[in-house]
């Protein structure tokens, strides 16, 4: 393994732990260098901030990991995303709390879209709606994971994907039921 990944992998440890202990607001760059006996330097050298740091557990354990697998539908792909979750759920508890400019929700909710638009594809809807609804879709299906994975006796991810799907579908069946009649 890279020098460079070893040196991350290690802030990366040590940003978990320490958000283990501690409210992520408190978390400082100090308190996770001195955590693994590193220097603030070397982690600005990988690391914007604490947030950038947090993007990047994500990104490396799940994001790399999941672009390697071809998944047949984007359910697949949520099943999985919703496994990782609930298998790291004691970090994504409080990395989903976290607000503001960087954080780890918007970083999240960035890194769904182009999974929703992809399978919104070919889907009947306007050209000039498709914006609005891979938004508004997006922001559902965050909320829900935000709020399944915070709960205090959240179900399994296989349940709570097959609670989602039938949401989903449900009012896909009302929309293009309400299509149709306008249509008439």
């Amino acid at each position: 393994m890279a020098e460079s990944n070893i040196t991350k992998r290690a802030l990366a440890q040590a940003m978990k732990e320490l958000m283990e202990e501690i409210p992520f607001e408190k978390i400082n760059v100090g308190q996770i260098c001195e955590r693994c006996n590193m220097n603030r330097k070397s982690f600005y050298y990988h690391f914007r901030d604490k947030y950038d740091l947090v993007n990047w557990i994500f990104d490396t354990e799940f994001i790399a990991v999941a672009s390697l697998k071809s998944f047949r539908t984007g359910w697949e792909f949520f099943s999985e995303l919703c496994g990782y979750l609930y298998q790291n759920r004691s970090f994504y508890l409080r990395a989903l709390k976290i607000k503001g400019q960087n954080s780890f929700s918007d970083h999240f909710r960035e890194m769904l879209e182009p999974v929703v638009a992809e399978h919104l594809y070919g889907m009947l809807i306007e050209e000039k709606q498709v914006a609005f609804f891979v938004e508004f879709l997006t922001d559902a299906v965050v909320c829900a994971i935000e709020r399944w994975i915070q709960k205090a006796h959240c179900v399994a991810p296989d349940i709570f994907l097959v609670q989602l799907k039938a949401c989903v579908q449900q009012v896909a069946v009302k929309v293009y039921q309400e299509m149709d009649d306008t249509a008439q």
